[in-house]
Protein backbone atom coordinates (compact mmCIF):
# COMPACT_ATOMS: atom_id res chain seq x y z
CA UNK A 1 0.00 0.00 0.00
CA UNK A 2 1.27 3.10 -1.06
CA UNK A 3 1.68 5.89 1.29
CA UNK A 4 -1.53 7.98 0.03
CA UNK A 5 -3.82 4.91 0.59
CA UNK A 6 -2.21 4.12 4.23
CA UNK A 7 -2.86 7.73 5.20
CA UNK A 8 -6.39 7.85 3.96
CA UNK A 9 -7.15 4.43 6.03
CA UNK A 10 -5.53 6.08 8.84
CA UNK A 11 -7.99 8.99 8.55
CA UNK A 12 -11.15 6.41 7.76
CA UNK A 13 -10.24 4.35 10.85
CA UNK A 14 -9.94 7.78 13.14
CA UNK A 15 -13.34 8.93 11.65
CA UNK A 16 -14.87 5.34 12.58
CA UNK A 17 -13.37 5.53 16.14
CA UNK A 18 -14.95 9.03 16.87
CA UNK A 19 -18.13 8.59 15.18
CA UNK A 20 -18.97 5.39 17.63
CA UNK A 21 -17.91 7.46 21.07
CA UNK A 22 -20.12 9.64 19.45
CA UNK A 23 -22.80 6.62 19.57
CA UNK A 24 -22.26 5.84 22.77
CA UNK A 25 -19.09 3.08 22.73
CA UNK A 26 -21.24 0.02 21.18
CA UNK A 27 -19.13 -2.88 20.29
CA UNK A 28 -19.15 -6.84 19.22
CA UNK A 29 -17.14 -9.16 20.86
CA UNK A 30 -14.74 -10.74 18.65
CA UNK A 31 -11.80 -9.94 16.94
CA UNK A 32 -10.87 -11.36 13.64
CA UNK A 33 -7.43 -13.34 11.89
CA UNK A 34 -6.36 -10.92 10.37
CA UNK A 35 -7.34 -7.50 12.74
CA UNK A 36 -6.67 -7.75 16.44
CA UNK A 37 -8.47 -6.62 19.13
CA UNK A 38 -7.15 -3.30 20.39
CA UNK A 39 -6.63 -1.94 23.93
CA UNK A 40 -10.04 -2.19 25.65
CA UNK A 41 -11.68 -3.91 28.72
CA UNK A 42 -13.58 -5.84 25.99
CA UNK A 43 -13.14 -7.51 22.73
CA UNK A 44 -13.11 -5.06 20.04
CA UNK A 45 -15.27 -5.25 16.60
CA UNK A 46 -13.92 -6.45 13.21
CA UNK A 47 -12.54 -3.26 11.87
CA UNK A 48 -11.28 -1.61 15.08
CA UNK A 49 -7.57 0.08 14.63
CA UNK A 50 -4.80 -1.98 16.06
CA UNK A 51 -3.01 0.43 18.31
CA UNK A 52 -4.28 2.91 20.89
CA UNK A 53 -2.26 6.08 20.15
CA UNK A 54 0.96 6.28 22.30
CA UNK A 55 0.57 8.84 25.31
CA UNK A 56 2.04 11.87 25.53
CA UNK A 57 5.71 11.26 26.97
CA UNK A 58 5.89 8.19 25.89
CA UNK A 59 9.15 5.55 25.27
CA UNK A 60 11.09 6.20 22.40
CA UNK A 61 12.97 3.21 22.89
CA UNK A 62 11.58 1.78 19.33
CA UNK A 63 9.66 -1.06 20.85
CA UNK A 64 6.12 -2.39 19.97
CA UNK A 65 4.17 -4.57 21.77
CA UNK A 66 2.08 -7.09 21.28
CA UNK A 67 0.33 -9.77 22.98
CA UNK A 68 -1.00 -13.03 21.81
CA UNK A 69 -4.23 -14.90 23.35
CA UNK A 70 -3.86 -18.00 23.67
CA UNK A 71 -7.17 -20.20 23.35
CA UNK A 72 -9.18 -18.55 25.50
CA UNK A 73 -9.30 -14.11 25.31
CA UNK A 74 -8.76 -11.09 27.69
CA UNK A 75 -12.22 -12.01 29.51
CA UNK A 76 -11.01 -15.21 30.81
CA UNK A 77 -9.91 -14.09 34.68
CA UNK A 78 -6.89 -16.22 34.15
CA UNK A 79 -3.74 -16.15 32.23
CA UNK A 80 -5.06 -14.30 28.99
CA UNK A 81 -6.87 -11.26 31.07
CA UNK A 82 -4.21 -10.95 33.71
CA UNK A 83 -1.33 -10.68 30.81
CA UNK A 84 -3.44 -8.20 29.33
CA UNK A 85 -4.14 -6.02 32.00
CA UNK A 86 -0.65 -5.97 32.93
CA UNK A 87 0.44 -4.75 29.39
CA UNK A 88 -1.88 -2.17 29.34
CA UNK A 89 -0.70 -0.83 32.85
CA UNK A 90 2.73 -0.84 31.10
CA UNK A 91 1.56 0.71 28.35
CA UNK A 92 -0.23 3.56 30.13
CA UNK A 93 3.08 3.74 32.66
CA UNK A 94 5.65 4.06 29.88
CA UNK A 95 3.86 4.73 27.31
CA UNK A 96 4.76 1.97 24.51
CA UNK A 97 2.51 0.93 22.15
CA UNK A 98 0.63 -2.30 22.93
CA UNK A 99 -2.10 -4.26 21.58
CA UNK A 100 -3.30 -7.80 21.51
CA UNK A 101 -4.22 -10.46 18.51
CA UNK A 102 -6.86 -13.22 19.54
CA UNK A 103 -6.40 -16.42 16.95
CA UNK A 104 -9.70 -17.74 14.97
CA UNK A 105 -9.31 -21.24 16.77
CA UNK A 106 -6.91 -23.14 19.44
CA UNK A 107 -4.36 -24.85 17.41
CA UNK A 108 -0.56 -23.70 16.61
CA UNK A 109 -1.17 -22.92 13.11
CA UNK A 110 -3.62 -20.16 14.52
CA UNK A 111 -1.43 -18.71 17.15
CA UNK A 112 1.63 -18.70 14.64
CA UNK A 113 -0.94 -17.03 12.31
CA UNK A 114 -1.35 -13.92 14.76
CA UNK A 115 2.72 -13.86 15.45
CA UNK A 116 3.13 -13.17 11.81
CA UNK A 117 0.20 -10.63 11.62
CA UNK A 118 1.99 -8.89 14.75
CA UNK A 119 5.09 -8.66 13.64
CA UNK A 120 3.78 -7.49 10.10
CA UNK A 121 1.83 -4.84 11.49
CA UNK A 122 5.44 -3.36 13.18
CA UNK A 123 5.40 -4.91 16.84
CA UNK A 124 8.60 -6.18 17.61
CA UNK A 125 8.13 -7.43 21.17
CA UNK A 126 5.44 -10.82 21.54
CA UNK A 127 4.18 -11.63 24.36
CA UNK A 128 2.86 -15.15 24.39
CA UNK A 129 0.80 -16.37 28.23
CA UNK A 130 0.81 -20.04 28.57
CA UNK A 131 2.08 -23.40 27.97
CA UNK A 132 0.24 -24.06 24.70
CA UNK A 133 3.10 -21.65 22.80
CA UNK A 134 5.78 -24.15 23.21
CA UNK A 135 5.16 -25.04 19.34
CA UNK A 136 4.70 -21.41 18.75
CA UNK A 137 8.03 -20.38 19.75
CA UNK A 138 9.50 -23.07 17.91
CA UNK A 139 7.83 -22.26 14.78
CA UNK A 140 9.04 -18.62 14.78
CA UNK A 141 11.41 -17.63 16.77
CA UNK A 142 14.25 -18.41 14.42
CA UNK A 143 12.37 -16.67 11.56
CA UNK A 144 12.22 -13.57 13.39
CA UNK A 145 15.69 -13.15 14.91
CA UNK A 146 14.59 -9.35 15.21
CA UNK A 147 11.75 -10.01 17.09
CA UNK A 148 11.98 -10.59 21.06
CA UNK A 149 9.46 -13.45 22.59
CA UNK A 150 8.54 -13.42 26.13
CA UNK A 151 6.47 -16.58 27.21
CA UNK A 152 5.08 -17.00 30.47
CA UNK A 153 4.52 -20.59 31.49
CA UNK A 154 6.07 -21.85 28.62
CA UNK A 155 8.97 -24.91 30.03
CA UNK A 156 11.10 -27.32 29.11
CA UNK A 157 8.03 -30.12 29.06
CA UNK A 158 6.42 -27.41 25.79
CA UNK A 159 9.59 -27.02 24.03
CA UNK A 160 10.63 -31.11 23.69
CA UNK A 161 14.59 -31.20 22.36
CA UNK A 162 14.43 -27.68 21.67
CA UNK A 163 17.40 -24.40 22.46
CA UNK A 164 16.31 -21.69 23.24
CA UNK A 165 17.35 -18.73 20.87
CA UNK A 166 19.04 -15.57 21.99
CA UNK A 167 16.04 -13.87 21.11
CA UNK A 168 13.17 -15.56 23.60
CA UNK A 169 12.65 -15.97 26.70
CA UNK A 170 10.56 -18.20 29.06
CA UNK A 171 9.47 -17.65 32.36
CA UNK A 172 8.10 -20.32 34.13
CA UNK A 173 6.82 -20.56 37.93
CA UNK A 174 7.25 -23.15 41.43
CA UNK A 175 3.93 -24.43 40.80
CA UNK A 176 4.36 -26.68 44.01
CA UNK A 177 5.14 -23.56 45.97
CA UNK A 178 1.61 -22.21 45.71
CA UNK A 179 0.00 -25.47 46.01
CA UNK A 180 2.17 -26.13 48.78
CA UNK A 181 0.47 -23.23 50.64
CA UNK A 182 -3.38 -23.85 49.49
CA UNK A 183 -3.30 -27.20 50.93
CA UNK A 184 -1.43 -26.53 54.06
CA UNK A 185 -3.93 -23.49 54.83
CA UNK A 186 -7.20 -25.46 53.98
CA UNK A 187 -6.10 -28.01 56.13
CA UNK A 188 -5.51 -25.63 59.00
CA UNK A 189 -8.55 -23.97 58.25
CA UNK A 190 -10.38 -27.24 58.88
CA UNK A 191 -10.93 -29.10 56.19
CA UNK A 192 -10.22 -32.76 56.51
CA UNK A 193 -11.51 -34.55 53.30
CA UNK A 194 -10.00 -32.47 50.15
CA UNK A 195 -10.18 -33.10 46.37
CA UNK A 196 -7.77 -32.07 43.53
CA UNK A 197 -8.98 -31.63 40.21
CA UNK A 198 -6.41 -31.14 37.27
CA UNK A 199 -6.66 -30.29 34.14
CA UNK A 200 -4.38 -32.29 31.68
CA UNK A 201 -1.27 -33.89 33.64
CA UNK A 202 1.16 -31.43 31.82
CA UNK A 203 4.72 -30.40 34.40
CA UNK A 204 2.67 -27.19 35.84
CA UNK A 205 -0.62 -28.79 36.55
CA UNK A 206 1.34 -31.96 38.04
CA UNK A 207 3.36 -29.66 40.47
CA UNK A 208 0.44 -27.90 41.75
CA UNK A 209 -1.03 -30.79 43.15
CA UNK A 210 1.63 -32.48 44.05
CA UNK A 211 3.03 -29.18 46.07
CA UNK A 212 -0.94 -29.28 47.47
CA UNK A 213 -0.91 -32.54 48.41
CA UNK A 214 2.71 -32.18 50.51
CA UNK A 215 1.38 -29.07 52.12
CA UNK A 216 -1.67 -31.11 53.04
CA UNK A 217 0.11 -33.52 54.93
CA UNK A 218 2.32 -30.86 56.59
CA UNK A 219 -0.35 -29.13 58.57
CA UNK A 220 -1.85 -32.70 59.62
CA UNK A 221 1.38 -33.75 60.55
CA UNK A 222 1.53 -30.35 62.67
CA UNK A 223 -2.05 -31.03 64.00
CA UNK A 224 -1.26 -34.74 64.29
CA UNK A 225 -4.43 -35.90 62.10
CA UNK A 226 -3.07 -37.09 59.19
CA UNK A 227 -5.60 -40.70 60.03
CA UNK A 228 -8.22 -38.57 59.51
CA UNK A 229 -7.60 -36.49 56.11
CA UNK A 230 -8.03 -37.88 52.94
CA UNK A 231 -7.21 -36.60 49.74
CA UNK A 232 -9.52 -37.46 46.00
CA UNK A 233 -6.66 -36.85 42.88
CA UNK A 234 -8.21 -36.79 39.70
CA UNK A 235 -7.61 -35.06 35.86
CA UNK A 236 -10.09 -34.53 33.80
CA UNK A 237 -7.75 -34.57 30.75
CA UNK A 238 -9.28 -31.15 29.40
CA UNK A 239 -9.07 -27.83 29.96
CA UNK A 240 -12.47 -27.40 30.55
CA UNK A 241 -15.49 -28.28 32.58
CA UNK A 242 -18.06 -29.84 31.47
CA UNK A 243 -21.23 -32.05 31.68
CA UNK A 244 -19.10 -35.28 32.57
CA UNK A 245 -16.94 -33.76 34.87
CA UNK A 246 -19.36 -32.01 36.92
CA UNK A 247 -20.97 -35.51 37.22
CA UNK A 248 -17.51 -37.12 38.65
CA UNK A 249 -17.56 -33.62 41.29
CA UNK A 250 -21.24 -34.37 42.42
CA UNK A 251 -20.01 -37.44 43.49
CA UNK A 252 -17.04 -36.34 45.04
CA UNK A 253 -18.78 -33.30 46.91
CA UNK A 254 -21.77 -36.33 47.98
CA UNK A 255 -19.19 -38.53 49.11
CA UNK A 256 -17.86 -36.23 51.77
CA UNK A 257 -15.35 -33.97 50.15
CA UNK A 258 -14.98 -30.54 51.31
CA UNK A 259 -13.04 -28.63 49.43
CA UNK A 260 -11.79 -29.17 45.57
CA UNK A 261 -8.62 -27.52 44.29
CA UNK A 262 -9.69 -26.72 40.65
CA UNK A 263 -6.57 -26.33 38.86
CA UNK A 264 -6.32 -25.98 34.89
CA UNK A 265 -8.40 -23.49 32.71
CA UNK A 266 -11.95 -23.14 32.92
CA UNK A 267 -12.17 -26.82 34.86
CA UNK A 268 -12.74 -24.63 37.78
CA UNK A 269 -16.82 -24.25 36.35
CA UNK A 270 -17.51 -28.11 37.50
CA UNK A 271 -16.13 -27.90 40.67
CA UNK A 272 -18.14 -24.52 41.42
CA UNK A 273 -21.42 -26.19 39.77
CA UNK A 274 -21.21 -29.39 42.16
CA UNK A 275 -20.10 -27.04 45.14
CA UNK A 276 -22.55 -25.53 44.44
CA UNK A 277 -25.65 -27.73 45.04
CA UNK A 278 -24.40 -28.94 48.72
CA UNK A 279 -22.46 -25.38 49.79
CA UNK A 280 -19.34 -27.02 48.96
CA UNK A 281 -15.60 -25.12 48.56
CA UNK A 282 -13.44 -24.41 45.96
CA UNK A 283 -9.65 -23.57 45.89
CA UNK A 284 -8.74 -21.18 43.04
CA UNK A 285 -5.53 -20.99 40.62
CA UNK A 286 -2.86 -19.31 38.60
CA UNK A 287 -5.07 -16.11 39.40
CA UNK A 288 -7.23 -15.07 42.60
CA UNK A 289 -10.33 -16.44 41.49
CA UNK A 290 -12.40 -15.76 44.43
CA UNK A 291 -14.92 -13.35 42.05
CA UNK A 292 -15.91 -15.72 39.70
CA UNK A 293 -15.87 -18.82 41.70
CA UNK A 294 -18.23 -16.89 44.30
CA UNK A 295 -20.34 -15.62 41.93
CA UNK A 296 -21.65 -19.73 42.25
CA UNK A 297 -22.63 -19.23 45.88
CA UNK A 298 -21.40 -16.57 48.24
CA UNK A 299 -17.59 -17.61 50.58
CA UNK A 300 -16.64 -20.46 47.91
CA UNK A 301 -13.51 -19.89 47.54
CA UNK A 302 -11.49 -21.08 50.04
CA UNK A 303 -8.18 -19.38 48.39
CA UNK A 304 -6.30 -19.27 45.19
CA UNK A 305 -2.69 -20.47 44.53
CA UNK A 306 -1.81 -17.94 42.61
CA UNK A 307 1.14 -16.93 39.91
CA UNK A 308 2.86 -13.44 39.66
CA UNK A 309 2.13 -13.14 35.96
CA UNK A 310 1.66 -9.38 35.84
CA UNK A 311 4.51 -8.51 37.84
CA UNK A 312 6.37 -10.98 35.75
CA UNK A 313 4.97 -9.09 32.58
CA UNK A 314 5.95 -5.42 33.86
CA UNK A 315 8.86 -6.02 35.44
CA UNK A 316 10.46 -8.03 32.13
CA UNK A 317 8.57 -4.88 30.00
CA UNK A 318 10.20 -2.67 32.19
CA UNK A 319 13.70 -4.13 32.72
CA UNK A 320 13.84 -4.86 28.85
CA UNK A 321 12.39 -2.25 27.24
CA UNK A 322 12.95 0.86 29.04
CA UNK A 323 16.45 -0.01 30.98
CA UNK A 324 17.54 -1.79 28.07
CA UNK A 325 18.44 -5.02 29.70
CA UNK A 326 17.62 -7.65 27.19
CA UNK A 327 20.96 -9.80 27.23
CA UNK A 328 19.71 -10.98 31.15
CA UNK A 329 17.06 -12.78 29.44
CA UNK A 330 18.48 -13.61 26.28
CA UNK A 331 17.67 -17.05 25.51
CA UNK A 332 16.85 -17.83 29.31
CA UNK A 333 14.45 -19.83 30.61
CA UNK A 334 14.15 -18.24 34.43
CA UNK A 335 11.87 -20.49 37.02
CA UNK A 336 10.36 -18.01 39.16
CA UNK A 337 9.07 -18.67 42.95
CA UNK A 338 9.82 -17.11 46.13
CA UNK A 339 12.03 -13.42 46.23
CA UNK A 340 11.26 -12.52 49.77
CA UNK A 341 10.14 -13.20 53.25
CA UNK A 342 6.99 -10.72 52.56
CA UNK A 343 4.45 -13.23 50.81
CA UNK A 344 3.14 -10.35 48.68
CA UNK A 345 6.64 -9.90 46.98
CA UNK A 346 7.08 -13.04 45.64
CA UNK A 347 6.11 -14.72 42.21
CA UNK A 348 3.94 -17.48 43.79
CA UNK A 349 1.91 -16.81 46.74
CA UNK A 350 -2.12 -16.96 47.91
CA UNK A 351 -4.13 -13.95 48.30
CA UNK A 352 -4.23 -11.73 50.76
CA UNK A 353 -7.74 -10.47 50.03
CA UNK A 354 -9.70 -13.34 49.65
CA UNK A 355 -8.76 -16.42 51.80
CA UNK A 356 -10.71 -17.11 54.44
CA UNK A 357 -8.95 -16.37 56.84
CA UNK A 358 -9.35 -17.62 60.03
CA UNK A 359 -8.50 -18.94 63.67
CA UNK A 360 -6.43 -21.85 62.22
CA UNK A 361 -4.40 -20.06 60.05
CA UNK A 362 -4.42 -16.34 59.82
CA UNK A 363 -2.62 -13.69 58.05
CA UNK A 364 0.25 -13.88 60.43
CA UNK A 365 0.02 -17.56 60.26
CA UNK A 366 0.51 -17.62 56.07
CA UNK A 367 3.34 -14.73 56.32
CA UNK A 368 5.27 -17.24 58.87
CA UNK A 369 4.57 -19.80 56.67
CA UNK A 370 6.16 -18.15 53.80
CA UNK A 371 9.76 -16.85 55.85
CA UNK A 372 9.86 -20.86 56.30
CA UNK A 373 10.15 -21.42 53.30
CA UNK A 374 11.94 -18.72 51.96
CA UNK A 375 14.62 -19.15 54.66
CA UNK A 376 14.65 -22.96 54.10
CA UNK A 377 13.24 -24.28 57.10
CA UNK A 378 10.40 -25.49 54.89
CA UNK A 379 10.83 -27.24 51.69
CA UNK A 380 8.74 -28.32 49.16
CA UNK A 381 9.83 -31.60 46.73
CA UNK A 382 9.06 -30.24 42.89
CA UNK A 383 9.92 -33.75 41.68
CA UNK A 384 6.91 -34.74 39.63
CA UNK A 385 8.18 -38.47 38.49
CA UNK A 386 6.82 -40.06 41.62
CA UNK A 387 3.73 -39.67 43.74
CA UNK A 388 4.70 -37.36 47.02
CA UNK A 389 5.19 -39.81 50.07
CA UNK A 390 2.29 -38.87 52.78
CA UNK A 391 1.13 -39.94 55.55
CA UNK A 392 -2.93 -39.11 54.50
CA UNK A 393 -4.95 -41.15 52.89
CA UNK A 394 -4.68 -39.93 48.89
CA UNK A 395 -6.78 -41.16 46.17
CA UNK A 396 -5.12 -41.17 43.13
CA UNK A 397 -7.86 -42.02 40.28
CA UNK A 398 -6.23 -40.73 37.09
CA UNK A 399 -8.30 -39.35 34.07
CA UNK A 400 -12.19 -38.73 34.45
CA UNK A 401 -12.33 -38.48 30.48
CA UNK A 402 -9.83 -40.79 27.84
Amino acid sequence: MNKAKKFAALLLSLAMVFALAACGNGTTPGGSAATPAPNTAEPAPTGAPAVEPTPEGGSDSGYRVAMITDYGDITDESFNQTTYEACVQFRDEQGVDFTYYKPNGDSTAERVAMVDAAIADGFNVIVMPGFAFGETIMQSAELYPDVKFIALDVGEGDLPDYTLLENTYCAVYQEELCGYMAGYAAVKLGYTHLGFLGGMAVPAVVRYGYGYVQGINAAAAEMGITGNVTVEYAYGNQFFGDADITAYMDTWYGNGTEVVFACGGGIYTSAAEAAAKVGGKVIGVDVDQAAIINAYGDGMTVTSAMKGLAPTVIDTLTDVIINGNWSKYAGKMETLGLVSADPEANYVQIPMDSTQWGEGFSQDDYKDLVGAMFDGSVTVSNDITVEPTVDVTVNYQGNIKG
